[in-house]
């Protein structure tokens, strides 16, 4: 089942919901057969972001602008519900204002009405792609998209890496705020996560969480539990984190040039480190190399498997996969297989009934989409989508052996066949 702060949908958000674990409700895997291969329909779009489902049948995606970011001027976005097999345009909102350019999100709530977050708006549309209210935010920074909690309110946040992170709470019937900001320790570039009422945020340099308090109808900072990744290294900053109930996985030295692709992007000397803290205890923590190898760099999060306690992290700068089998607890971890060179950089799908993964592979100047068996490894299936940026948004599944797959500039629609 999804959270519950969302639509009941295989794919209602990014990710598929706010514990970031990137695998489908209620739809069944690919189950990739011998002598089955992926073949794909595509479109060229204006900077796409991500798909989600809403009632069977529905794929709505969000695009947005780009140029006017560059002359210093306000950008927009646009959400459209598309045909689950032609990708052509049914229906499509008006250019909704942004402002300051970032990818933003867009989630499907359990109320049925669409959220778009971008810039510094945020937006309500019906399923029609019609605009019911919109929310200017108080911040002039782009909001790194948003988390919907169980009890239904929104979340936000914006984006910088010197400008302190403030949370902004908002009541998804009013399109209101639903409580003063909450102002954060530290700057945030990273995408909020949440589990229940309880929201995770990863700073520039440590990581913390803030609970909902129902009577004091407010977030609470959560002193107790909190762990400075950073120390006395000079790694940089972390992005999105994954919680898997137990444990909270994200990946750090997220400072990078990224314009067309990962690779070669990374800025800082070091490698690039996976990051294990615990739920329970922050204390109870485990920081290992991806790929060892200099200049490491990411601008995702990894992927965990809970059904077979398998990791996966990446070194996109260096064209680096790599697989870790874990303990119940998470206190060991064993390598269980790596790539090399493969251009991972996306977020990706699991199908945790068929151990099938969906991850992007950048070579030969292009995007290609490559079905992997999480637990060897074994590439099962790829397709070249025709994308020419190293795409590092968000995918979807699709209605039946498909899936959806952004990369700024182009959609592609991937399935069997």
């Amino acid at each position: 089942m999804t959270a519950g702060g969302y639509l009941d949908s295989p794919w209602p958000c990014e990710d598929a919901g706010p514990a970031r674990l990137q695998a489908p409700h209620g739809i069944a895997g690919m189950n990739l057969r011998p002598g089955e291969t992926l073949r794909c329909v595509t479109r060229n779009t204006w900077m796409s972001t991500m798909t989600v489902l809403g009632a069977p049948g529905e794929v709505y995606l969000l695009t947005h602008s780009v140029l006017r970011a560059r002359f210093g001027l306000p950008t927009t976005s646009r959400v459209e519900q598309i045909d689950p097999i032609t990708l052509k345009t049914l229906r499509r909102s008006p250019r909704l204002p942004g402002g300051p350019m970032w990818p933003g999100g867009m989630a499907i709530h359990r109320n049925g009405d669409i959220y778009v977050v971008y810039g510094r708006w945020a937006h309500r549309l019906s399923r029609a792609c019609v605009p019911l209210a919109s929310l200017k935010l108080p911040i002039d920074q782009p909001y790194n998209s948003f988390v919907i909690l169980d009890n239904g309110l929104i979340v936000t946040k914006n984006l910088s890496d010197r400008t302190p992170a403030r949370l902004t709470v908002i009541d998804a019937e009013t399109l209101q705020p639903a409580c003063p900001d909450r102002n954060c320790p530290e700057p945030s570039i990273a995408r909020l996560s949440a589990s229940g009422n309880t929201v995770y945020v990863v700073g520039v340099r440590s990581i913390f969480r803030y609970h909902w308090d129902a009577a004091a109808h407010t977030l609470v900072f959560d002193d107790d539990w909190r762990f400075d990744y950073i120390g006395s290294t000079t790694q940089t900053y972390g992005w999105d984190v994954v919680l898997d109930g137990q444990d909270a996985w994200f990946m750090d030295n997220g400072r990078h040039n990224y314009v067309v692709k990962m690779i070669g992007s990374g800025l800082n000397p070091t490698p690039n480190r996976l990051i294990r803290v615990s739920l329970n205890d922050a204390r109870d923590h485990q920081i290992l190399t991806v790929s060892g190898i200099a200049g490491g760099s990411i601008t995702n999060p990894p992927l965990v498997d809970l059904q077979r306690r398998i990791v996966l992290a990446y070194d996109s700068a260096n064209r680096y996969l790599r697989a870790w089998r874990f303990e119940a607890q998470g206190a060991t971890l064993t390598p269980l297989w790596e790539k090399s060179p493969f251009g991972c950089a996306s977020h990706m799908i699991l199908y945790p009934d068929t151990g099938e993964v969906v991850i992007n592979d950048y070579r030969r100047q292009g995007e290609e989409v490559v079905v992997l068996a999480i637990e060897s490894g074994q590439e099962l299936a790829r397709v070249r989508t025709g994308g020419l940026t190293q795409g590092v948004v968000f995918p979807s599944v699709g209605w039946g052996r498909d899936f959806y797959w952004s990369s700024m500039g182009r959609l592609a629609r991937v399935f069997v066949q």
